[in-house]
């Protein structure tokens, strides 16, 4: 909670770093490279439907960007798949009353590039080695001022040419050939000095940092960057482990969290839409996946979610973490949020075991002569109450959620 209370207060700054954010919706999972104008339009009208905020392109906007060996460096829109261009989505977009937002991966670039062709010395290199390529992509050299200046104005130009309100910047692979020592700690400086402007000419972007997942998930990337994404594992629960980890010392508004597809297309695991949901509020809220491919009923659910979330965000984002029950530990998790007002139990039962006796789950942190409200029973318990005897714990059934909200009595 020291940690938690550091990150948020003293080193995420900017508009949105007690902010409520918007629910984003990003296209990955949905579309992957097979996209065009109307896709994204469609799914953005059918997320506007259930609640969401913000309309996210990702990768495969520039360039002739349809897989991915090619065009990275190019930050000029694909006419073929937006044949009026970015300029003419977001407008669209916008008046459905969505925000629009971004993918960008400005520190690689493809040899099959106009930006490779035109300066092949550009990227990290060690003279007259081979150019090991990670993801058929190479790393610029941030090392170089005129590299710098190329990205600061590539990224310029595309925010400039219309409202875009979250860019999503990635960074996905190791870097090799290093050419020379002190080399790595000299192109993070190149790289705060690209974020340093490029986030101060647009404070009013929300910018979400990603490495290959959650690769370079620091404390100086959050500085620029008020939330990172968590991993490019979506699978619910492969989340509730990572999201552990990661929670050790990150807050939970730093951590992006999406409810995905199922089966999930990391490990082809299927869970209910509400468990997924339920993980993905322990962190900044959203989606990818095809809403066109849910059923109403699905629809309907993720409506509710989404209004719950939004209900308690600041609550989840601002309050004080207690983990209750662990996933490394056993087959369920459980988690408490202490705000102001409120105090919210989260529990996700990851596989269902058999019990003789009923189980109570101890809460944690509470004001012994305080009374908390339940608000779903009407019920009104003292603190001691709940940290001594807690609440039932039924752990019978795999993937089932619960959120048991208690509000504070004046």
């Amino acid at each position: 909670r020291r940690f938690h209370k550091i990150i948020r207060k003293n080193v995420c700054r900017g508009k949105f770093r007690d902010a409520e954010r918007p629910i984003l919706i990003n296209n990955w999972e949905a579309t992957y490279f097979n996209f065009n104008q109307e896709k994204i339009l469609a799914l953005a009208e059918r997320a506007k439907a259930i609640g969401v905020d913000l309309m996210v392109l990702d990768d495969g906007w520039f360039g002739k960007r349809d897989q991915d060996n090619c065009s990275l460096g190019d930050w000029v829109v694909d006419r073929r798949k937006l044949p009026d261009g970015l300029e003419a989505l977001c407008k669209k977009v916008n008046e459905m009353g969505m925000q629009f937002g971004l993918w960008f991966e400005p520190e690689m670039v493809s040899p099959d590039s106009n930006l490779y062709r035109n300066h092949p010395d550009w990227c990290i290199h060690t003279e007259n080695r081979p150019r090991t390529l990670g993801r058929r992509q190479l790393i610029l050299d941030l090392t170089r001022p005129e590299v710098c200046d190329y990205i600061i104005d590539a990224v310029c130009t595309v925010l400039n040419s219309c409202p875009i309100s979250y860019v999503k910047w990635d960074m996905n692979r190791n870097m090799t050939e290093i050419p020379r020592k002190g080399f790595a700690h000299q192109y993070i400086l190149g790289l705060y000095r690209i974020l340093e402007e490029i986030t101060s000419r647009f404070p009013d972007v929300l910018f979400e940092s990603c490495s290959g997942g959650g690769g370079r998930f620091d404390a100086g990337m959050l500085y620029y960057m008020p939330q990172t994404w968590t991993s490019d594992d979506t699978d619910a629960v492969e989340r509730l482990y990572i999201q552990e980890g990661t929670g050790l010392v990150y807050p939970i508004s730093t951590m992006g969290a999406h409810i995905s597809a199922v089966p999930n297309h990391q490990v082809g695991r299927t869970t209910p839409v509400t468990f997924r949901s339920k993980v993905a509020m322990m962190g900044r809220f959203g989606l990818e996946l095809d809403l066109d491919k849910l059923s109403e009923e699905t629809l309907d659910t993720l409506a509710k979610e989404i209004a719950q979330y939004k209900n308690y965000q600041q609550d989840i984002h601002q309050g004080d973490l207690y983990r209750l029950l662990s996933p490394y530990k056993g087959r369920t998790a459980a988690y408490e949020i202490i705000s102001d007002k409120r105090v919210l139990v989260f529990i996700m039962n990851i596989t269902g075991a058999p019990c003789q006796v009923p189980l109570r789950l101890k809460l944690r942190g509470l004001e012994p002569d305080k009374q908390y409200k339940d608000t779903a029973t009407g019920s009104i318990y003292e603190g001691r109450t709940l940290m001594g005897a807690g609440i039932p714990l039924d752990t019978r059934s795999d993937y089932r959620d619960f959120l048991t909200v208690f509000e504070i009595c004046s």
